[in-house]
């Protein structure tokens, strides 16, 4: 499988299966094309199938026959019409032990912040407030231990609601990791997930030591983010806590950490909030689109993709020239590797929510993910008992780009793994299902992303 597109002035064609990435001239990228519409069912290519096509009349002039051969001789190296190898593989990737590497404590399910698209209900998430103990986050962390095999390396994330509103809970728990590490042999990457509002020197001072990382909430410009992220008397948060955010930035060198925005119907120019984010001094930085009902006065349209695509194409532009005159700034979703990426398994059923990955409540309940917290159907267990429906583990294990019939034909199936299992369930109430809307900005993305790189090696 191939997938062919133009950006900025370039002919970029992506071979699917290899991952290899080519800048064509103007007559071998015609010529590939001539090839593709001559039979677009058709997926793979062996070089004696083109080396047929010389009988065609479309080739029988110099220029298209010299390109003909280029793309004969990338086919034949293995860079262009390669096999689908990948699929053979599922029943190794499903056989394997499941073994539980990471989990996102929900510290607090409470929120000094009324944020209008939030699908924790303002950290409730369909249940009630609370705030969790510090017995139950041990529990949690030795189940982490006790399930994760021989992996060395595992993660907790503190997020909310907003989890500051539980700190000393938050530091008794990193605490009681570190405490464990020797003797089992683990290493803790402990991250939090914070609004700012309760951001102060003793916090900055203590995610420097024992974070590795820190996600920023922030919507952008001010006026952007005040509509949608107020407090609860609608008084905006921009002026409280962009100063804070810039001194943890700065703080930690300007890694390890990240901005993290929510664009909506309402900033369908969100490159400016991205912009807005870099003249702030911020280096790491993510917008997502928001996911809500049709309903939803902020939601994202179907008609509003062109609009969308056009963002994301000026916003690569931008950081191209950025990156040129020593401005550069990382977005999250133009972050792709094209020598290595992800491992086999990573690439084809993504995070492991639900199987390597799990959420837990204040009170100690465990869900796939933070997304399916609330959502009753999906609770898997607790920290007293472990996990008491497994057959939910095994559903999610189950899940990959080969079981969802939209990733089977896109292109971008091993950058974005299948996309998001609850944005499929949220969408069509199946987790093998897929959320067009998101799939049609990740392929925009993928596709900037793969210019940007071709661009600064230009």
């Amino acid at each position: 499988m191939v997938h062919q597109y133009k950006n900025n002035g370039y002919n970029i064609v992506l071979d699917v299966n290899s991952g290899a990435v080519h800048l064509l001239d103007e007559t071998s990228y015609e010529a590939l094309n001539y090839i593709e519409k001559l039979n677009p069912e058709k997926k793979d290519y062996k070089p004696e199938e083109l080396e047929s096509f010389k009988a065609q009349e479309y080739f029988k002039n110099e220029e298209a026959e010299e390109a003909l051969e280029e793309l004969i001789e990338l086919t034949k190296a293995g860079l262009l019409y390669t096999p689908d190898t990948h699929e053979a593989l599922i029943e190794q990737v499903l056989e394997r032990k499941t073994v539980v590497k990471a989990m996102c404590l929900h510290i607090a399910h409470d929120c000094n912040l009324a944020c209008k698209y939030c699908f924790a209900e303002e950290g409730e998430y369909h249940g009630r407030r609370a705030l969790m103990s510090y017995e139950v986050g041990k529990k949690a962390l030795d189940f982490l231990i006790a399930n994760s095999g021989s992996r060395k390396n595992l993660e907790v994330d503190f997020f909310g609601g907003e989890p500051l509103m539980n700190w000393q809970v938050v530091k008794d728990l990193v605490a009681y990791g570190r405490s464990k590490e020797k003797e089992f042999n683990k290493n803790f990457r402990f991250t939090i997930t914070t609004n700012g509002v309760l951001l102060n020197d003793e916090v900055i001072d203590f995610v420097n030591k024992e974070m590795d990382n820190v996600v920023l909430s922030l919507d952008g410009r001010k006026e952007i983010n005040d509509a949608m992220r107020p407090f609860r008397n609608q008084k905006g948060s921009y002026d409280l806590i962009v100063p804070k955010f810039q001194k943890l930035a700065d703080s930690r060198n300007q890694e390890k950490y990240y901005i993290r925005g929510t664009f909506t119907k309402n900033n369908l120019d969100f490159s400016k909030d991205l912009l807005h984010f870099a003249d702030l001094g911020f280096k790491q930085m993510s917008i997502e689109p928001v996911v809500g009902e049709a309903d939803d006065p902020y939601a994202i349209q179907e008609e509003d993709l062109p609009v969308i695509m056009e963002e994301y194409d000026k916003l690569a532009k931008i950081m191209i020239e950025r990156e040129k005159k020593g401005e550069g700034f990382n977005f999250f979703h133009f972050m792709i590797d094209l020598e290595g990426g992800p491992c086999i398994s990573k690439r084809l059923s993504g995070c492991g929510s639900g199987t390597e990955y799990l959420a837990v409540t204040p009170w100690g309940d465990f869900y796939p993910c933070h997304q399916f917290v609330g959502k009753e159907e999906f609770l898997m267990g607790n920290v007293d008992e472990g996990i008491k429906e497994p057959e939910i583990r095994e559903d999610f294990k189950t899940c990959n780009v080969y079981t969802k019939e939209e990733c089977k034909k896109c292109f971008a199936k091993f950058y974005c793994s299948g996309g998001c299992m609850a944005n499929g369930y949220n969408c069509h109430g199946d987790i093998h299902s897929t959320y067009e809307l998101g799939c049609e900005m990740q392929r925009k993305r993928v596709e900037c992303a793969i210019m940007i790189k071709a661009a600064l090696l230009d």
